[in-house]
């Protein structure tokens, strides 16, 4: 069911806290619309999406082949409480969302994507590192210094 697996969290207390955390959600904020749409090509797509800066499009029409593409996941763990793991990746599940834009494309699990939507997916390059990270995310609500890790808003 979740797609996440945590460092320092087993999958079965991921599976009893996510059905939880959705329930709080959706008790606090009744009427929100609970699917998303799957597409992030038009410049005005909704608070559901996630959106490739310039630099990730580029990069990703590098690094992938034929029908690779970018597996964004949320797991436990990290100093925060969650992070984001990137994979390339050739399957999509029937509970993936795809991004696609300039022809790179963004897998989240639907799972995932309660934690990132409206965020930004960006590839930066550094003298120390080059990797990519979300930029931007509302549902995030604080984050530490090396940009991998989060904590939610409730």
């Amino acid at each position: 069911m979740a797609a996440a697996r945590g460092l320092s969290v087993t999958a079965t207390a991921l599976r009893a806290v996510i059905p939880w955390w959705r329930g709080r959600l959706s008790a606090s904020c009744q009427g929100l619309q609970t699917r998303w749409e799957a597409s992030s090509s038009s410049p005005e797509a909704g608070e559901g999406q996630i959106h490739l800066t310039d630099s990730c499009v580029r990069r990703l029409l590098e690094i992938t082949e034929g029908s690779e593409f970018l597996r964004l996941q949320v797991e436990g763990g990290g100093c925060s409480g969650f992070q984001y793991k990137f994979s390339l990746d050739t399957v999509i599940n029937p509970d993936d969302r795809v991004f696609e834009q300039g022809g790179a494309r963004v897998v989240v699990d639907s799972d995932s994507l309660a934690f990132v939507k409206g965020a930004q997916v960006d590839f930066s390059q550094e003298l120390i590192r080059s990797s990519f990270q979300v930029l931007n995310n509302p549902q995030a609500e604080q984050g530490c210094s090396c940009g991998s890790s989060f904590s939610v808003k409730l």
